[in-house]
């Protein structure tokens, strides 16, 4: 067998540098991105609220009353069926058609 001795490569020391660089980036990040997923849950149900304000805002322009519920602006394709937070909260209109979120525990907290 004949082995040419000017091909280039990595070799094992160079490879097993590299993915431990790369766990050790891995260890780091993962840690900090599952700490703020519960701030980005609430931003996400905070934005939601808002863009469900706006179509209260329209059914109530369009129909001249305020929608008595979610399933009502639902109904009538303002929402998409079942529409809910995207961490699963429920949305609740109250009777001066301000959207609030109904927390799991039966709390409320409006936006």
């Amino acid at each position: 067998m004949k082995f040419n001795r000017n091909e280039r490569g990595f070799t094992l020391i160079e490879m097993m540098i590299v993915l431990l660089i790369i766990s050790v980036l891995i260890l780091v990040a993962i840690p900090n991105v599952t700490k703020h997923s519960k701030s980005i849950d609430d931003k996400g149900c905070q934005a939601y609220v808002k863009m469900v304000q706006g179509q209260v805002e329209a059914y109530k322009m369009e129909n001249k009353q305020i929608p008595s519920s979610v399933a009502e602006l639902s109904d009538a394709d303002y929402l998409p069926e079942g529409a809910s937070c995207p961490d699963g909260r429920e949305l609740v209109i109250d009777g001066d058609g301000k959207v609030e979120v109904t927390g799991n525990a039966g709390e409320a907290s409006g936006t």
